[in-house]
């Protein structure tokens, strides 16, 4: 059960409006990295989760996410204020209003315009929010990776949102969203260390003679050696043909009747090698140029 709390978690402290910073704080509102996207994630982690700590733990996040997704809202909704007001009773003539709304290089018109001002799902570019971008897979080993991940792309968002605007208030309230972010993967990595063995995720053990070779796919210059190919637990080696010692084909066991319909459409449409008839395309072609550039001339029998 939900309860809404009237009252914030952070405290929204803007100093002027600005429609173009609005558009940009979409990102966090309703785009893959935003807080949207990480309260569904981790709402619908817990619904399926086994281990009641766990379970406790991904509920709370989730539920801090929506918090959070109100104090996105909010800001988006502070900035645009002023606008919304001018936009709504057309208090400016057209062509003010319009250079408003476009100015300094923004796209506000898609909060202005399309929502009237209010947070919308979107990205920043105005793109529908999506549930493609939960990418739960109901293994907690493989999930909290997958939180660790999304928590530190959200951080980096968050990062160049407060280098776009020099609102002090808008500053501190995305410093602590930012923050909360880094708090969030720590208790994630805490619960997936407490999982022991945690790698790799699943319960079917990797292939022996594969899992522990780093191939070596690239050629011209030596592979730099490092720890991602040839540290503890790594080898590195060329990444030749049929690495499992056989020919490297494809094969499949057929029944004879599929053996004999597949003879038979391989037959007729067998391309003959030694043909070159003429195409539609060359027909259509004109004279080659000469070497100096010139145009070579030709009689119409010889075309």
């Amino acid at each position: 059960m939900f309860m809404h709390n009237k009252r914030l978690q952070y405290t929204v402290r803007v100093a002027a409006t600005d429609p173009g910073l609005a558009n940009l704080l979409l990102e966090q509102f309703g785009g893959p990295q935003g807080e949207l996207a990480a309260a569904m994630r981790y709402f619908t982690q817990a619904v399926g989760e086994e281990d009641p700590g766990r379970k406790d733990m991904l509920f709370d996040i989730a539920t801090e996410e929506l918090s959070h997704l109100e104090i996105i809202g909010s800001i988006v909704a502070m900035l645009n204020r002023g606008a919304k007001g001018e936009l709504a009773e057309a208090v400016d003539r057209q062509a003010e209003l319009y250079r408003k709304l476009n100015g300094a290089g923004n796209d506000s018109h898609v909060t202005q315009v399309l929502y009237g001002g209010g947070p919308a799902l979107t990205n920043s570019g105005g793109v529908p929010w999506s549930a493609a971008y939960i990418d739960t897979i109901g293994e907690p080993t493989a999930d909290l990776r997958s939180n660790i991940a999304a928590e530190a792309r959200a951080k980096l968002i968050y990062e160049r949102l407060i280098n776009v605007t020099d609102d002090p208030g808008v500053r501190e309230a995305l410093g602590f969203l930012m923050t909360r972010e880094v708090s969030h993967q720590k208790s994630f990595e805490k619960a997936l260390y407490s999982i022991s063995p945690n790698f790799p995720p699943g319960k079917l053990p990797p292939v022996p003679e594969y899992a522990s070779v780093y191939y070596k796919m690239s050629q011209g210059a030596e592979t730099v050696a490092a720890a991602w190919n040839s540290g503890h637990g790594l080898g590195i080696r060329a990444g030749e043909p049929a690495v499992d010692g056989g020919d490297g084909g494809a094969s499949v066991s057929l029944e004879p009747s599929q053996l004999a319909a597949l003879q038979a459409m391989a037959k007729r449409l067998t391309s003959d090698p030694t043909s070159d008839p003429k195409t539609g395309a060359e027909l259509g072609e004109g004279p080659p140029p000469s070497v100096d550039g010139a145009i070579e001339s030709s009689s119409p029998t010889e075309r």
